[in-house]
């Protein structure tokens, strides 16, 4: 059965093979389709094989041209017209364009030139020295092609949020402490907390730019340098790519709007201003409204805004738009009908509900956990070790006696602190969606967080309706990381977030957004469908060591991507409201 990840594949592939045969437009087109399909709530191709096609209509981007072309490869397993593009142009395209500066257009020539279709045959070429020999290219390129052919080859993944945010924290202190530096901030998808990140894009304010490139580059925290200009620079830290762009001051605001993104929220937000006069870009925003020619250069018409980005939106008449929903999920809409939401903040947690210590596989004890949280000034926290079941690493699952031992344990902690303390079971939803918890155990219990560990290649209809049958059954109190992915190592399970969302509502169940940077599970998208249809959310850390408690930070920012309010969030409430809804 065909994933909306692998679907979402095909047209990312097409895309490139597309562009590199020096197509224009389409590409663009496609790619926005793909990622809108990846992010779809609903399995795609279920709902095409049970003969509903009408789900295509609800994904932004996919006209009818995509929507043929999707339901061919639920079908058939292939695109023709795909099939065809790759028959003229066998690049892999994925493997080569890993190479830093080779893009679908400079593959698409390589092999026009040189026949290149593979990473060895790129090799072969470079060692050679028939690289540089082409017009454009020439000697630095066939150089920087041969030195990253092997980290091209080792990595084929974005980089997780939680290791590329923390670099470029990293990177803002170093700049913010050159003298010639007058604003700075990250841009780019790193900034709009996407899980996953292809490099760490940073924007300087300066009018010293070369100065600030310079010590860029020098930084000590630099592996190596990629390219530099006198407006931009590129370095890897350790296996990261950082980017930095230095403008002007005045252009500020404007630079960040533009290149933080996303692409469609650009497109739109674009779009908008044209029908009201106006014309944005990374220099500005400018009233064009009397201007002949508009497309006659970029700072064409009278400059109103661009020295910050608040300004920006609000050329438009809008309020600024929080970069987590810049998705062109409906957010430009809701800025301009004054309905955005009052997002979440990390101040609004006042608790942890899934947590984990040494009477599983955490690292610590109770009171070590429980002293870490109430340093975090909570008003409440949870342990939720492993209950025994299918998918749990090494038998690290407590039996029905033990966690009634624990349970005892938990409450001499509680009765020792003046944080409270939950008494709390991590259960395994198996592939029939049962718990596995006597009614002894259950009655013993504070809350009990139900997830799945093991048979994640189900089916979606199968999957749907597992969790489902978790999330009501009146002991379960939390599902846990959903889908139970594990980023860059594997999808999950893949289910209908709008019935799941449904059932969760219906049966006051919360679903979680697991923390943890390898899961952040749920995702934005799926947050706000499961909001959509009136669910509750538990933002959890799942952590195993106190350090890991501070995992809150990724489960935030997920949660903001799903238009998540602190209301919506049980995390948030107070101690008898949560209590109440813990049953």
């Amino acid at each position: 059965m065909a994933t909306n990840a692998e679907i979402a594949g095909r047209f990312e592939e097409f895309a490139d093979l597309l562009e590199a045969d020096d197509v224009e437009y389409k590409p663009r087109a496609y790619r926005r389709a793909a990622e809108n399909i990846r992010a779809h709530p609903v399995p795609i191709a279920d709902r095409i094989e049970a003969g509903d096609e009408e789900v295509l209509e609800e994904i932004d981007g996919v006209g009818d041209a995509i929507s043929s072309k999707i339901v061919e490869y639920v079908d058939t397993g292939a695109i023709e017209e795909l099939e065809d593009l790759h028959a003229e142009l066998p690049i892999d395209i994925a493997d080569i364009t890993r190479i830093e500066g080779v893009g679908p257009k400079t593959a698409g020539k390589l092999y026009r030139e040189l026949g290149i279709e593979t990473l060895d045959d790129l090799e072969d070429a470079a060692e050679a020295g028939e690289i540089q020999e082409i017009k454009g290219f020439g000697p630095k390129t066939e150089e920087n092609i041969r030195e990253n052919l092997e980290f091209a080859r080792e990595v084929g993944q974005r980089h997780l949020l939680g290791e590329g945010r923390p670099l470029a924290d990293d990177v803002l202190g170093f700049l913010e402490g050159l003298e010639a530096v007058e604003r700075c901030e990250v841009a780019g998808s790193i900034r709009r907390w996407r899980e996953t990140i292809g490099d760490v894009d940073v924007l300087v304010g300066t009018n010293a730019g070369e100065d600030v490139i310079d010590a860029f580059t020098d930084w000590d925290s630099v592996d190596s340098e990629i390219e530099s200009g006198p407006e931009k620079a590129s370095v890897r830290v350790g296996e990261v790519r950082v980017d930095l762009r230095v403008v002007v001051p005045e252009e500020f605001g404007s630079a960040l709007q533009y290149f933080t993104g996303s692409k469609d929220h650009n497109v739109t937000l674009r779009n908008y201003a044209i029908d009201r006069g106006m014309k944005l870009n990374e220099y500005g925003a400018f009233d064009v409204s009397g201007v002949d020619d508009a497309d006659g250069g970029q700072r064409i018409g009278d400059r109103v805004a661009g020295e910050t980005e608040e300004g920006m939106y609000e050329s438009l008449g809008l309020p600024w738009i929080p970069p987590e929903l810049r998705e062109d999920r409906g957010e430009i809409e809701a800025a301009a009908n004054d309905a955005l939401p009052d997002l979440i903040t990390r101040e609004d947690i006042h608790g942890d509900l899934h947590t984990h210590t040494e009477w599983s596989d955490g690292n610590t004890s109770i009171e070590a956990m429980v002293e870490a949280a109430a340093d975090l000034g909570y008003e409440f926290y949870g342990v939720a070790d492993h209950a025994e079941g299918p998918g749990i690493v090494g038998g690290m699952g407590l039996s029905d006696t033990e966690i009634l031992e624990q349970v005892e344990q938990i409450r001499e902690v509680a009765a020792a602190v003046d944080i409270e303390v939950l008494a709390g079971i991590e259960a395994n939803v198996d592939a029939a969606g049962e718990i596995g918890l006597t009614e002894e155990v259950i009655d013993a219990l504070d809350v009990i967080v139900a997830s799945p560990h093991s048979a994640l290649d189900q089916d979606a209809e199968t999957a749907t309706d597992r969790l489902v049958t978790a999330v009501e059954n009146r002991a379960v109190d939390v599902l846990g990381h959903p889908s139970g992915r594990m980023l860059n190592e594997r999808s999950g399970l893949e289910f209908d977030g709008t019935a799941l969302g449904r059932a969760a509502a219906e049966h006051d169940t919360a679903l979680e957004v697991n923390a943890n940077p390898r899961r952040l599970d749920l995702w934005g998208s799926a947050v706000q469908a499961a909001l959509e249809e009136g669910a509750p959310i538990s933002i959890n850390t799942d952590a195993h060591q106190p350090s890991t408690l501070e995992y809150m930070r990724w489960g935030v920012h997920t949660a903001r991507r799903g238009w998540a309010e602190p209301a919506d969030v049980i995390n948030t409430w107070d101690l008898e409201k949560l209590r109440e809804f813990l049953h």
